[in-house]
């Protein structure tokens, strides 16, 4: 078995973000790190949107991100600190569009270890040093500066190592040009390791260090370390040093330490000041639980600054220093707004602030005041500043918190972090290939998301037109106009011609002659217009002049193509008739006609090239199954140059210049396209010196015969294909994409743009005409939502209503009959609480926090088609729902019922509850709501349920149970105690169980029913930490664990053969176990490490008609595929190239490939896919060497890599 992996969807999370002048233009940009990859996001001040501008993956692990500027310098350098144990400076190159590897040093071994440097980044802010850290111990200082040429220079690593410290954070001190310092929060545990009470545990001491790099010595020394809050999580830099330009200072220097419940302003020799963190005014809330800073970020203005710190609960808060030169007055706090609760935040000069969201879509936001007014809590309430007694707690102040006043939100980037739980189904109604399925988020921006593959289209006007047109065109008046004037449709026996304004209405005295049928319509020249009939063309000229060219007598015309300057036409009789324009604006007949001997049923001419007289090919489409390219240059008029065979007769042609980085970089690449009646597209490649054929393309698009039109999308050519689907061909990022597009299907289309719809598309399905426009390109999948309430754990399909069933739990949160419950108790005590707070939208705010082991879960009800919630059953009693299944009863005649398993009172760390059940529902109104039959009770977590031979199948805790159906509850009929840890995952086939064990891998077992025994006889060699398993055949699974590997086994036939055979068991069940295990072991067959946690994994065929292949889903939002090779020589052609990408396309951040994908075990029979398409951004000189190396063109290399896409996935 080998399997090519490829991604559909990167991972969407943002643990980093950092903005900065990356292009070295006067606007900033964002940058952030996706985990494995790397983007630059490019915000438009005016309209709000973001548009990623590029997107690179680094194939190794992101750990830190921080940009940095040389002093006197315009653009800002990106550091980048991973698991490559190499630290690398990157730049932005705009003209090539992509980051380059500026220095790459090496410091370490690879992985994430705790003493290789890599987890902090810290720079000077004057751009002379950075500092990179480890978790523990190591510290190394970097110098940065520029040589005799102005390029960027690295000086060797300076040592700031402490030994048996943990440093929480580090960051730069602002010390102007004073030797740059540097900040860390470290603890020595030397007393804490030797001393066995563990009471120098408790009494270790966190410090706050400063380390200043001298730069006459060239070394780096510890200046200053005081003892801090214990609690202290994070150093947030505060503005100091001298202005260049006069005596002022431009802040006190020093760091803001964030703590537990207070932020502390802290510098060497200077009076520390303590506010504390604002609390929201809930009437109930677990009030022991501190408060935590998990975001920060500093905002210099002219002559001023301030902090925006975010909390644990989403709440932003404002804090400004008021002080005098170097000297702090006072340290300020404010409430500010809520927003999600973010990885980073970045400020942007514009006046936008960018939250990358831990869990859920990113936000953007606008401010739109700073927030001064509001109650402000300074240190000066307090005695000392509020450090009278450092090591006690200050009084707790609160804060009422209201919906977005300071800040308006302008853009959403959609993202599927995290992924819980995943099925891949085709559901919906005319969808053609599957949808995936996903629980998504956390808490209260919790989702279930459908994700479609298609370009998302917005439709703003339809209107039936109560006839059914054969033909659409929009046009302008003339040709520098912004804006079209007319829409053209051409019926059976007429034409009807409609004026766009602001509203459409038919336009009268227009030149058109409405009493025919159209066959082509053309804006020429400076100020003509261009109507070709079925009798004839008319030239409307700018005064309303009209030259008219009858067809011949007894001939009509069947197809035409025009541009600018020229027109061709096909005559009934098989004839061209070639028309240019002259200078004077007249249009002129070639004087001989090209005969095709065969019906001409399309045509098609590109534009006119910049700066030409004439495009020199005609492409021409004959019902004989071919297409003749004919040249129009004045030497070969109307001669054959080339010819194709076609596999069917053509029905559309289309000739259009389409950038695509991968074939040609710096000049677009004339293509052909040709739709076929069979539904499949050709896409071929125009020679543009000798017009030969080249690299053909086929792609099936649907069922009916495929028309072609040439469209502008966002100012860019591209060509909408029309079958059962609307298929759209673009550029995006300068690489060409082939999407559907979600839409009903199309019988003609044509461009639009008017004032209110630019860069639209028009539209006919039937008899009813649409406006629509397409948001976003570079998507390909739609993602629809319906809100949860609380942290989606697994969903269920029910077998025949087709509803999905969807457990959510949320611990440490209150449910609506606890909150209830609450101020019932509060109204017992005469208290009155705030209503305001209590009617705060639970989906912005979140809910009140309660003590550990209270949990708020519920079984929700979904309609997939309709998008929408049926009905949601909330549990009692402090149950959560930890898993599901759909099981059709044998004692009961199969009746399907809903089992759900429940904990009470359930603790995470330690792992406990006072008691499980098994939930055991019944279907009612036809499964759109449930009646509760009985609870069973269990002695444990039930975390994986499932239907088997009629029962129940349920892993509890470390115990796998089969049970039955009884009147008060269900009946345990067998049990397997003989597992490791806790089950998690449960798959079936015959008799057969295949047990995913939360450590241990996956185990074997199979139920005999003469003894009524479950038997485990196959286990794995090795332990992982399962997190979804999926079975490939009777004999083989597919697993992925924790740390972000896939994996397969199989069991050997012939052991398998033998436990099918033996009726009883007796005969492996004395057999001795293996490596203190099973008696039999499976083997490895492939293993791969995705840098995701893969929470889903489904077999299933995405392309109709296509094979089986494996759609995995992982936690951060990817979504990939792992799809089976059908040769071998497609194995040791991928392979080979895989091996050559491998040299020829390093890692930005200096990561082995081979080591990254063979993270915790070597690659084992899988193609790395995503490594494998970097050959398209290659230089055409290393694609050909490549190309050469595997005795093929570059055409064929990438007709490859686009053929094993399509036809595993569709996309």
């Amino acid at each position: 078995m080998h399997l090519y992996n490829f991604t559909l969807q990167p991972p969407t999370a943002i643990p980093h973000a950092i903005v900065g002048n990356f292009s070295g233009a006067r606007q900033q940009e964002i940058i952030v790190s996706r985990g494995t990859r790397l983007e630059l996001l490019r915000p438009d001040p005016t309209t709000g949107k973001i548009v990623t501008v590029v997107a690179s993956n680094v194939f190794g692990s992101i750990r830190a991100l921080h940009p940095f500027r040389l002093t006197g310098g315009t653009k800002d350098y990106v550091i980048v600190a991973s698991d490559s144990g190499r630290i690398v400076i990157l730049d932005y190159d705009p003209k090539l569009s992509c980051f380059v590897k500026i220095h790459q040093e090496t410091y370490g071994k690879s992985g994430a270890r705790r003493v290789v440097p890599g987890q902090y980044l810290a720079t000077d802010p004057k751009g002379r040093a950075v500092m990179i850290s480890a978790l523990e111990k190591a510290k190394l200082v970097y110098i940065l500066n520029r040589d005799a040429a102005a390029r960027l220079t690295i000086s060797s690593p300076l040592e700031a190592h402490k030994t048996n410290a943990i440093i929480h954070h580090i960051v730069g001190l602002d010390v102007g040009f004073e030797n740059p310092t540097f900040a860390a929060l470290e603890v020595d545990y030397t007393q804490a390791d030797q001393d066995s009470t563990g009471a120098a545990f408790n009494n270790a001491e966190k410090m706050l260090t400063y380390y200043e790099l001298d730069l006459g010595l060239n070394h780096v020394v510890r200046k200053w370390s005081e003892p801090t809050d214990p609690r202290a999580n994070m150093l947030v830099q505060v503005p100091g040093g001298q202005l260049a330009s006069s005596e002022r200072y431009d802040g006190p220097s020093g760091v803001l330490i964030c703590c537990e419940d207070h932020i502390i302003y802290r510098h060497m020799d200077a009076p520390q000041h303590r506010v504390p963190i604002p609390r929201r005014k809930y009437p109930f809330q677990d009030n022991d639980r501190g408060l935590l800073i998990t975001a920060a970020v500093m905002h210099k203005m002219k002559g001023a600054f301030f902090f925006l710190l975010q909390s644990e609960e989403g709440d932003l808060y404002k804090v400004t220093i008021e002080h005098d030169e170097q000297d702090v007055k006072a340290l300020k706090i404010k409430y500010f707004d809520t927003v999600p609760v973010a990885t980073s935040l970045c400020i942007l000069k514009s006046g936008f602030l960018f939250v990358a969201a831990e869990f859920g879509n990113h936000h953007f936001y606008q401010f739109l005041k700073l927030g001064d007014e509001g109650e402000e809590f300074s240190s000066t309430d307090y005695p000392l500043y509020g450090m009278a007694e450092p090591g006690a707690s200050l009084p707790r102040i609160t804060f009422h918190p209201h919906k977005l006043e300071n800040l308006a939100l302008v853009e959403e980037m959609e993202s599927l972090d995290p992924i819980v739980d995943s099925k891949v189904l085709n559901l919906l109604p005319d969808a053609g290939t599957p949808q995936i399925f996903a629980a998504c988020g956390r808490a209260h921006r919790s989702t279930f998301r459908t994700l479609r593959h298609g370009l998302d289209v917005e439709e703003s006007v339809r209107e039936d037109l109560g006839a059914i047109p054969k033909a659409i065109w929009t046009t302008k008046l003339k040709e520098d106009d912004e804006h079209d004037a007319y829409i053209i449709l051409s019926f059976v026996n007429r034409s009807l011609v409609l004026s766009v304004g602001e509203t459409i209405i038919e336009a009268e005295n227009t030149g058109f002659l409405i009493d025919v049928p159209t066959v082509a319509v053309q804006q020429i020249g400076a100020d003509a217009l261009l109507q070709v009939h079925t009798y004839g063309i008319r030239h409307i000229m700018g005064d309303k002049r009209v030259n008219e060219w009858r067809a011949p007598d007894g001939k009509t015309i069947v197809s035409a193509t025009t541009n600018k300057r020229q027109v061709v036409v096909a005559l009934s009789s098989g004839e061209l008739v070639y028309f240019e324009l002259d200078l004077e604006g007249q249009l002129n007949e070639y004087q001989d006609r090209g005969a095709m001997g065969s019906t001409i049923l399309a045509l098609s001419i590109g534009e006119v090239p910049e700066g030409r007289q004439r495009t020199p090919f005609l492409a021409v489409g004959c019902e004989d199954q071919t297409v003749r390219i004919i040249s129009l240059a004045p030497e070969n008029t109307l001669e054959t140059i080339s010819l194709q065979a076609l596999t069917a007769p053509p029905t559309s042609i289309c000739i259009a210049d389409i950038l695509d980085a991968s074939l040609n970089r710096t000049q677009p690449t004339m293509f052909v396209n040709i739709g076929l009646q069979n539904g499949v597209l050709l896409r071929t490649v125009l020679d543009p010196l000798n017009g030969q054929l080249t690299d053909t393309r086929t792609r099936f698009l649907g069922t009916r015969p495929v028309k072609l039109v040439r469209i502008t999308v966002q100012g860019n050519p591209a060509i909408l294909a029309l079958s059962s689907r609307a298929w759209l061909n673009y550029t995006y990022q300068n690489l060409m994409h082939f999407t559907p597009l979600l839409h009903s299907a199309l019988d003609c289309a044509s461009s639009f743009s008017a004032e209110s719809h630019a860069n639209g598309l028009i539209g006919v399905a039937g008899s009813v005409l649409s406006i629509s426009q397409i948001p976003q390109l570079g998507t390909i999948l739609k993602q629809d939502c319906i809100p949860l309430d609380y942290t989606p754990r697994k969903f269920v399909l029910h077998p025949q209503n087709g509803l999905f069933y969807l457990i959510e739990g949320d611990h440490r949160t209150y449910s609506e009959e606890a909150s209830r419950e609450q101020l019932a108790k509060l109204g017992a005590e005469h208290e009155t609480p705030d209503e305001d707070i209590l009617n705060l939208p639970a989906s912005q705010f979140g809910r009140p926090k309660a003590p550990a082991g209270v949990w708020a879960s519920c079984i929700r009800i979904i309609d997939p088609v309709e998008g929408k919630t049926v009905h949601v059953v909330p549990l009692d009693n402090n149950e959560a729902a930890f898993s599901l299944a759909v099981v059709p009863f044998a004692a009961h005649d199969n009746e399907l019922h809903l089992v759900v398993g429940t904990a009470q009172d359930a603790f995470l760390a330690p792992r406990s509850c006072t008691s499980g059940f098994l939930r055991t529902y019944k279907f009612k109104e036809e499964g759109r709501s449930l009646e509760l039959l009985h609870k069973t009770e269990t002695d444990d977590v039930p975390r994986a349920l499932l239907a088997f031979q009629g029962r129940l199948a349920a892993g509890v805790g470390k115990s796998l149970r089969l049970y039955d159906m009884g009147k008060k509850k269900l009946l345990r009929k067998v049990e397997n105690k003989n597992f490791f840890s806790s089950i998690v995952t449960l798959n079936t086939q015959g008799s057969r169980i295949i047990v995913g064990d939360m450590q241990e891998s996956i185990y074997y077992a199979a139920y005999k029913p003469p003894e009524n025994r479950l038997l485990v006889f196959a286990d794995d060699t090795q332990p992982r930490w399962i997190t979804s398993a999926t079975m490939l055949d009777y004999n083989t699974v597919i697993a992925g664990d924790r740390f972000g590997n896939v994996f397969v086994n199989r069991l050997d036939t012939k052991v398998s053969e033998q436990v099918d055979d033996d009726p009883s068991g007796a005969g492996f069940l004395h057999e001795k176990g293996l490596l203190m295990g099973a008696p039999h072991k499976t083997s490895m067959l492939a293993h791969f490490h995705i840098g995701d946690i893969v929470t889903g994994i489904h077999k299933v065929s995405m392309v109709t008609g296509g094979r089986d292949v494996l759609v995995y889903t992982g936690l951060h939002g990817t979504i990939g595929v792992l799809a089976p090779f059908v040769a071998k020589d497609d194995v040791d052609f991928m392979t080979t190239l895989e091996q050559h990408m491998r040299t020829e396309h390093l890692s930005l951040v200096g990561r082995d490939h081979l080591a990254w994908r063979g993270y915790y075990a070597p690659v084992k029979a899988v193609v790395d896919g995503d490594l494998c398409e970097m050959y398209a951004r290659l230089p055409p000189n290393k694609q050909s060497d490549i190309a050469n190396e595997l005795d093929r063109t570059v055409g064929e290399v990438l007709k490859k890599l686009e053929q094993l896409r399509v036809t595993a996935s569709g996309f």
